[in-house]
């Protein structure tokens, strides 16, 4: 009997030793999967939540209107700016990591949900391109088509800005072939239209266009080296501003082949329709005074004058693009915040807000639904930066409260208010 309680004696005790081993192991495991629910939730969820909201504007058509004929195709067409890819001098590996993460986050689950035709990038794509080494610039340009990949069918273009190749002060031409090289065998200083085969409609025998010009039968985007308008008169601004005066005399052929055909030779016509403008730096604007919206610049920089050909184009190049082009719509980069400015005869500029957390808290980019006579916008906001943190701070604070609880270093919250209603009963 003696032996037999003894037994059942360390029995019990192991029972009991193996009771709070027990109860550790599920409160680590509940830990383990709060974490994992919330690095799921902060890095992938919380993109195709805020994005799934987005969708592309409805666009006006003659078949909408009750007119005949078959409906004009309709362009899907992604517009964002300012990425800022950091590089090797001013780019901490902690700051590259997490800015370029919520970057790829957002591009790819964009475009796994609003499946565009073409995506845009008005400019500053790197943020060290102005002085990066030739190894440093390769290195940059494998990390962007990483962050940016895309499906063969979607086609990305981009503009070159001023920390791509640098100010006027700064420019080269071999910063602007080095940028070319990456984004088209074009040379990106100067326009070039966007080739659109719409399924559906009747495409040119050759759909690739020339050497300096690719257009489909219904559109025309001019995407403009804005860096090289300085109005100096140097070879890289000369060359523009030449490329810019044929582009301008193409269209106008374009527009009144019927009145003028004896001007415009045999060439390949360029669309009628007018074109849309795609810069890195605004047209000319005093400051951003009356811009608005929640993703405008702050209060304190509103008022603050913009400097011409640094903050904004000059006069003198803003008003040359807007006669020698006549657009429909411009859009830009640059500023890394939103307005929307009306220029002469009404054409509509819209400046894109960036992209990445590194340069506001609320990053943006615009949907665009284009036919050949008209156009709709619409924004999509990414998530809040402040969002994430605030949900990571929430988190932790919970796991080191559940932490003290479990250790019996803090009383349970839920035990506690108990104690404190029954107190307030018997009272």
């Amino acid at each position: 009997m003696a032996a037999g309680d003894m037994a059942s004696t360390r029995l019990g005790a192991g029972r009991q030793h193996l009771r709070p081993l027990k109860r550790r192991g599920l409160v680590l495991l509940r830990l383990t999967a709060i974490v994992f629910a919330v690095l799921l939730f902060c890095e992938f969820l919380i993109y195709y939540l805020v994005i799934f909201r987005c969708s592309w504007p409805a666009v006006k058509t003659p078949a909408d209107a009750g007119g005949l004929g078959t409906p004009e195709p309709v362009l899907r067409a992604m517009f964002l700016a300012d990425t800022h890819l950091l590089g090797a001098v001013r780019g901490h590996w902690l700051d590259k990591l997490r800015r370029e993460w919520q970057m790829e986050r957002a591009f790819q689950t964009a475009l796994w949900l609003l499946q565009p035709e073409v995506v845009f990038i008005l400019g500053d794509i790197f943020d060290e391109g102005k002085w990066s080494s030739s190894q440093a610039w390769a290195d940059d340009v494998g990390r962007f088509w990483k962050i940016f990949r895309h499906p063969p069918h979607v086609q990305l273009r981009a503009v070159a800005g001023n920390h791509d190749i640098g100010f006027h002060y700064q420019m080269n031409t071999y910063k602007i072939k080095r940028f070319e090289k990456v984004f088209s065998p074009e040379r990106l200083f100067s326009w070039k239209g966007i080739n659109f085969c719409v399924p559906g409609t009747q495409s040119p025998a050759d759909c690739t266009g020339g050497p300096w010009l690719i257009s489909c039968p219904c559109l025309s985007f001019v995407m403009v080296n804005s860096v090289a308008l300085e109005g100096d008169g140097c070879d890289i601004c000369s060359g523009a501003e030449a490329e810019l005066l044929e582009i301008s005399h193409r269209l106008n052929c374009s527009r009144e082949q019927e009145h003028r055909p004896q001007e415009c030779g045999d060439g390949q016509r360029l669309p009628a329709s007018a074109p849309i403008l795609l810069q890195h730096f605004p047209l000319y604007r005093r400051n951003d005074a009356n811009c608005s919206g929640e993703d405008a610049a702050p209060p304190d920089e509103k008022y603050t004058p913009f400097k011409e050909r640094y903050d904004a184009l000059s006069q003198e190049a803003s008003r040359k693009l807007l006669w020698w082009l006549r657009p429909r719509l411009v859009l830009s980069g640059h500023t890394h915040s939103a307005c929307e400015v009306l220029h002469g005869a009404g054409v509509l500029e819209v400046s894109v807000p960036s992209f990445s957390w590194r340069n506001r808290n609320n990053p943006s980019f615009i949907m665009g639904s284009v036919t050949p006579t008209e156009y709709a916008l619409a924004k999509c906001y990414l998530p809040c930066e402040d969002t994430v943190l605030t949900t990571y701070c929430t988190a932790a604070g919970g796991l080191m409260l559940l932490t003290l609880v479990h250790a019996g270093l803090v009383a349970s919250p839920f035990h506690f208010g108990w104690n404190m209603l029954r107190k307030f009963k018997t009272t």
